[in-house]
């Protein structure tokens, strides 16, 4: 099966690519470079995941796409950043303002956190899945890797966060790859 990726993140793709062995996996940015991403402003990991799915499949009404959305959950924070982890400190995605903040936040309380990924899949009808990942916030960040909040979160079971882990590491646990072999076993099916 063909399915179109609504994502241009090469490392994302990579990933998808790796996991879906059995599939042609296209970013939609092959075709469509200057197209304007659809502005992700729903409440939940899954509406945002629909809202970039959808758009894309207007592009490919022929083909299955799919797109998924992250974040980060922390427990005493009642779930902030959650869907708003990107824009956590402000519209720019300043990953240095975001974990700025969310430390902040976190001073003097529990730092139990799972980062939850949603995939969309839309050939017909929209099908979502859902991957979770267990972890804590750690006060000082370790690691040069990743991205986001990597330095902060160390995995449950682990010694290293995911931004000291190489991207083989973290793709083996992530809650994206959770997610995906959600999908893979639904498409195998």
């Amino acid at each position: 099966m063909k399915i179109i990726v609504a994502s241009g993140n090469a490392h994302k793709i990579k990933e998808i690519e790796e996991i879906l062995i059995d599939h042609e996996i296209i970013s939609y940015k092959q075709d469509f470079k200057d197209h304007k991403e659809p502005v992700e402003d729903g409440d939940t990991l899954e509406e945002n995941a629909y809202i970039k799915a959808n758009d894309i499949k207007k592009l490919y009404p022929n083909y299955a796409v799919i797109a998924d959305d992250s974040g980060l959950f922390v427990d005493a924070l009642n779930g902030a950043p959650g869907v708003h982890s990107a824009r956590y400190a402000g519209d720019e995605h300043d990953d240095d303002k975001n974990n700025e903040l969310l430390i902040k936040n976190l001073a003097g309380k529990p730092r139990e956190a799972s980062f939850i990924s949603s995939i969309c899949f839309i050939d017909k009808e929209p099908l979502y899945f859902r991957g979770e990942i267990r972890g804590k916030i750690l006060e000082i960040p370790r690691g040069s890797g990743g991205f986001g909040y990597d330095p902060y979160f160390l995995p449950d079971g682990c010694v290293k966060t995911f931004a000291e882990m190489n991207s083989e590491e973290k793709n083996k646990i992530s809650h994206r790859k959770r997610a995906l072999e959600k999908l893979k076993n639904f498409l195998e099916k």
